[in-house]
């Protein structure tokens, strides 16, 4: 049973994994892991509702391929990616306490016939499928987001996106065992590079000054400057032939003693700083102030967060129910809820984070760019 605890300022993460390991996990043969992977679970479920609060929730898909530059049989599933929004379908309610299914949803949604529905269930025992997919054709998906509980169902949209990725988010954590390092966190750091590098048709070149710069190609020419310099002249200034393959990269971490800080950067910090072209460092302060305000102590309008997270996680004899606390499957109520904090909150929750790179850069820089990116005209671009 977990415990609901006084609500404190603050309360280190070791502390809070403690926690969590003993009063959730403590009929597991390993608690402190299972732990640490549930702090997994909040840091993208973090990421997920704040781009939500950022204007996103027509344009996020879950777990998608992304595709290698030049390389599109080589693909890579990122937690998030940001797409063009291509039609928009009238909200819709499904009925209470039934299974609601893709093909369900594509019906009410009127959703082209060439389109290939999916067997995903949007809706099913209480249970929302985030940014569900529910058909695609060879250029775009089909998503279905919640919008609002009624007394008699759930409101539905539904979004046509271009299959083309105009953002990706990456988020990475490695826990520790007392003062121990993770044995997996430089290799976290080289997957997570790798992808940030390989996935946009703005490449990474190091010069011989040992900065960074950019090169594109459009019809075969190259065009080589200063990464930066690049970097802010296609989002802001880019001509379609600039733009077509072009994918912002993000990686959010956390630090658990691994990642350290802003100020003091490990050589797993440093591999991804200069890989993404946007780092955040989501702060143990921010971590734990989730944990409390939503696991440990919440509000009333706030506890169908905490109820979702416990009754995922049955103690051993218990039988096993579907996960209803993950960045893809959350209780309903859970879900609203989540909504509510970040809308509510949402001032305070911008400052968890803290930018690694660019540097200079600022969360409000970075919702400018993802609403420039968002507010292109991709029809004429793709």
């Amino acid at each position: 049973m977990f415990i609901i605890a006084k609500k404190v300022a603050y309360q280190s993460i070791d502390e809070l994994q403690t926690i969590l390991s003993q009063e959730v996990f403590g009929d597991r043969q390993d608690s402190k892991k299972a732990a640490g992977r549930a702090l997994g679970t909040f840091i993208e479920t973090i990421e997920f509702y704040l781009l939500r609060q950022w204007g996103e929730n027509d344009s996020i898909a879950i777990e998608r391929p992304l595709a290698e530059y030049g390389r599109e049989e080589i693909t890579h599933n990122v937690e998030f990616t940001l797409h063009p929004t291509h039609s928009s379908r009238s909200a819709f309610e499904i009925p209470k306490d039934i299974p609601t299914t893709a093909r369900k949803v594509a019906e009410k949604a009127q959703l082209p016939s060439t389109f290939t529905l999916t067997t995903n269930k949007v809706v099913n025992k209480g249970i929302i499928q985030n940014a569900c997919v529910i058909g695609s054709d060879e250029h775009s998906i089909a998503v279905a987001a919640p919008d609002r509980i009624t007394s008699s169902g759930t409101t539905l949209h539904t979004y046509i996106l271009d299959k083309h990725a105009y953002a990706m988010i990456e988020c990475k954590r490695v826990g520790k065992e007392g003062d121990a390092k993770g044995p997996q966190t430089i290799e976290k750091a080289k997957q997570g590079a790798y992808v940030a590098k390989t996935t946009s048709s703005l490449q990474k070149v190091r010069n011989d000054k040992g900065g960074l710069d950019g090169i594109y190609y459009i019809d075969g020419k190259a065009f080589v400057g200063p990464y930066a310099q690049l970097l802010n002249e296609i989002i802001f200034r880019g001509e379609p032939q600039q733009l077509r393959n072009f994918t912002l990269s993000i990686g959010v971490v956390s630090n658990h003693g691994n990642w350290f800080t802003a100020g003091n950067q490990n050589k797993e910090m440093k591999v991804l700083a200069q890989s993404y072209d946007w780092l955040l460092f989501l702060t143990d302060e921010g971590l734990a102030e989730f944990i409390i305000d939503l696991l440990r102590s919440p509000q009333p309008k706030y506890k169908a967060v905490r109820n979702a997270f416990i009754a995922s996680y049955p103690p051993s004899g218990v039988p096993k129910v579907d996960n209803a606390f993950t960045k893809k499957k959350m209780d309903q109520a859970a879900h609203f809820a989540l909504d509510d904090y970040f809308a509510a909150n949402i001032g305070r929750i911008e400052n968890w984070f803290n930018v690694i790179s660019p540097n200079g850069g600022t969360l409000q820089d970075l919702k400018e760019i993802l609403q420039t990116l968002k507010n292109k005209d991709w029809r004429t671009i793709l």
